[in-house]
């Protein structure tokens, strides 16, 4: 159910986005060498851990270099993931003008493509954060993650389709552009993803090549402990970030919305729905690294191009604006926030759980594309 707050006013909405608006602008005019050091930092440990953890498991009869070696690339993928991909692609480092760190070109360590991810991530999820019938990540047309969306015989398999979906993460946001759902419709044809199917096979072939083949193959007669060492680190990888993101977006208290209550958005009607949309994860320094400071996503969607190493700073502003709007700032350690995902994904599956008609009481302003592609 969505935390309830008091309906602010079109002027209190277009106060909250300037206030949201001059903080945005503090913090890029502050950016300089420690956002250049931090990010080249992490690049610098993200591949210690990869060839440490590749060269460890060269011996992974040895059970300790087995482990050892798990865990290091499982940290290195995890960073070249969250801290480091999720982040550059969002354009938090254009500023540096560092082809490496280059938005539209950068590539990351996951089966699916840089471009088409800029598109559903960038573009279409964080334009339309939560609106049921634009945002595809409410459920990946899976699940059933919101009371709101009509529920079907197929939902009653909403666990089990969670847990597949946790287990092989990095395929399911690779086959994300494919819309499943409306080739299932009969809206489209799979004929007209032609283009991102041949994305998929590319980026996918490579990935599975270099995990499952080549290096097993240089490992000898080792490569068995090779490839399950890498098969368990994407799977860690995976159900970690299965993990950060859907406590970002799905626990208690998050609120989703129709197409009626963001027609006519203004940037403020924007900021006001990523707050209310997204939730946050308490935990200490090396946690918010590893979730890619997506432990801080109210912030990540308010400024998803500022430098994600900066929210844990922001957010205690952000928090001191929403507590003055009288706005839930919802945020809580990961035990309590996956658990209430957990739990709805399990009410979800059920039938009768939906139509509470407790939508988030969002008033709209005017004006969305705009201040929408600003922002996002």
């Amino acid at each position: 159910m969505p935390t309830p707050h008091p309906e602010l006013t079109t002027e209190q909405i277009e106060a909250l986005g300037r206030e949201l608006d001059e903080l945005r602008n503090r913090v890029v005019a502050s950016l300089g060498e420690r956002d250049a050091e931090y990010i080249r930092r992490v690049i610098r440990a993200q591949r210690g851990l990869e060839v440490g953890g590749r060269a460890l498991l060269e011996v992974g009869w040895l059970p300790p270099a087995w482990l050892a070696g798990v865990t290091a690339l499982s940290l290195s993928k995890i960073l070249d993931n969250m801290e480091i991909g999720h982040n550059v692609m969002h354009g938090q480092y254009d500023w540096m003008k560092d082809p490496a760190l280059d938005s539209k070109r950068f590539e990351w360590d996951t089966a699916c493509p840089g471009d088409q991810w800029r598109h559903s991530h960038n573009y279409m999820h964080h334009t339309h954060t939560n609106v049921l019938g634009l945002d595809r990540d409410i459920g990946y047309g899976v699940l059933r993650m919101s009371e709101d969306q009509s529920w079907r015989p197929r939902d009653l398999g909403n666990p089990v389709y969670a847990a597949l979906l946790a287990l092989l993460f990095e395929w399911g946001v690779a086959v994300h552009d494919l819309e499943v759902e409306r080739i299932q419709a009969g809206e489209i044809s799979l004929g007209d993803k032609g283009d991102v199917l041949r994305a998929v096979w590319r980026k996918g072939r490579r990935q599975v090549l270099k995990d499952y083949l080549l290096f097993p193959l240089l490992a000898g007669p080792g490569a068995p402990f090779t490839l399950t060492g890498n098969l368990t680190a994407n799977v860690a990888r995976n159900l970690w970030s299965f993990m950060i993101i859907f406590c970002g977006h799905f626990p208690e208290g998050t609120h989703e919305f129709s197409l009626e209550e963001v027609e006519g958005e203004t940037r403020g009607g924007w900021y006001l729905r990523q707050m209310l949309g997204s939730a946050n994860l308490t935990g200490g320094s090396l946690f918010h690294l590893l979730s890619g400071n997506l432990s801080h996503q109210i912030e990540h969607h308010l400024f998803p191009d500022i430098p994600a190493h900066r929210y844990a700073e922001i957010a205690l502003e952000v928090r001191e604006i929403c507590e003055r709007y009288r706005l839930p700032y919802n945020a809580g350690p990961l035990r309590k926030q996956f658990g209430s995902v957990v739990r709805k994904i399990f009410k979800l599956a059920l039938p009768g759980s939906g139509d509470s008609g407790q939508d988030a009481e969002l008033t709209a302003a005017t004006g969305l594309a705009e201040p929408v592609a600003a922002a996002a």
